[in-house]
């Protein structure tokens, strides 16, 4: 970007802020807030963003809105968060949060959020929103980005085509565990004793040491499926900025000394989040996959979490989606929308997770595949 500010209809944009004049001002991404208003904020440098964001005590607010996940991605793959809010007096009345991609594979871009399967923007009304979105396409025509992609905001976006559907999921978790399990699918319930009678046993983490026993699970998942796995840095800083804080935990399924299969959940303001799951093939008679959840939900539901998000399926994983409707979780549409500058429009977009590279990815050793998923998941967000 230029020395200097940049103006553009009513936006104001210099390295360090953005506002719209005659409103408020920023210095260095640290909120003032003081009168109503759009402005950039970066989550990282701005005091009690947290406290902040649960003030606006908005049904659609997530872990991802928070600043461990902006943390975790600014760290692991040097995005630029570019968090768009309007407020008065410490409180935020609507947010669109951004991070900024810079990449000379795939473009230049801003995505909510990258890594994320569903990052509702956070406003009360229309209006709110139509505000935040005509000045994240302003701030966008300045910086030279190829599109905004929203992970989340159907209801918001009306009629709008989605550029991108997936099936989501979620769980009410339960007050009565015993009621709970005996409302679960059959072939779960039976999946759940194959796993405790095989002797499988399930142990729940924040330590590193769980974070790499489910990385290695997870690089065997990934071969499976064809794709490469995430760099370790990424889950490295996932344990830095999350488990370790205490928003989360690794549950690992071990028969013997194996692990056998493992999973990652977030929680803390709003509903915990099944983030990810991975498991080892060779072990996958023992159900240990089952096992796992069941006790996430029990761990879950004590600390006193009420609901589950499952994340996001492939429309045509139909595997994962069994698995996920046989806890009796509540199934929706989860839509993606992309917007070109260039076009002025909102575009289709394809689901990258398949494609004819998969079978080349199954045929990697190992470590050439981490070489690869360390190179391109920064430019694949």
């Amino acid at each position: 970007m230029a020395d200097g500010p940049l103006v553009t209809g009513n936006l104001v944009l210099t390295e360090n802020f953005i506002t719209t004049p005659g409103f408020f001002s920023l210095s260095h991404g640290r909120s003032a807030m003081r009168a109503t208003g759009v402005q950039w904020t970066n989550p990282l440098e701005t005091s009690n963003w947290d406290a902040q964001v649960a003030k606006q005590n908005h049904p659609a607010q997530s872990f991802f809105h928070g600043s461990a996940w902006a943390n975790v991605l600014t760290e692991t793959y040097g995005y630029k968060p570019l968090y768009l809010v309007t407020g008065e007096s410490g409180v935020i009345h609507s947010l669109l949060p951004f991070m900024e991609i810079k990449s000379a594979l795939t473009g230049k871009r801003a995505v909510a959020l990258p890594f994320t399967d569903n990052c509702e923007p956070l406003c009360s009304d229309n209006a709110g929103f139509k505000e935040l979105f005509r000045n994240a396409v302003e701030l966008g025509k300045l910086r030279g980005w190829e599109y905004l992609e929203f992970r989340g905001g159907q209801k918001l976006l009306g009629d709008t085509t989605p550029s991108l559907s997936f099936c989501g999921h979620s769980l009410d978790l339960p007050l009565d565990e015993n009621a709970f399990f005996s409302r679960l699918k059959s072939p779960v319930r039976r999946a759940i004793h194959k796993a405790e009678k095989s002797g499988v046993r399930v142990e729940i983490s924040p330590e590193i040491e769980a974070v790499k026993n489910f990385y290695a699970l997870h690089c065997k998942s990934r071969k499976k499926h064809g794709l490469p796995p995430q760099p370790f840095s990424f889950f490295k800083n996932i344990h830095k900025h999350v488990l370790a804080k205490g928003l989360g935990a690794v549950i690992l399924a071990r028969w013997k000394k194996n692990p056998v299969a493992g999973s990652i959940f977030f929680h803390g303001d709003g509903p915990a989040i099944y983030k990810f799951g991975a498991s080892d093939d060779a072990f996958q008679h023992l159900r240990g996959n089952n096992l796992a959840m069941w006790e996430a939900i029990r761990w879950l539901s004590r600390r006193g979490a009420r609901k589950l998000d499952l994340g996001r399926t492939s429309v045509g994983n139909e595997g994962l989606r069994r698995f996920k409707l046989g806890w009796n979780a509540q199934e929706n549409k989860l839509a993606y929308f992309r917007f070109s500058l260039p076009k002025e429009k909102f575009v289709s977009a394809r689901d990258e997770s398949s494609g004819g590279y998969n079978r080349v990815f199954r045929t990697l050793p190992f470590f050439a595949s981490r070489i690869i998923g360390k190179v391109l998941y920064r430019h694949w967000a």
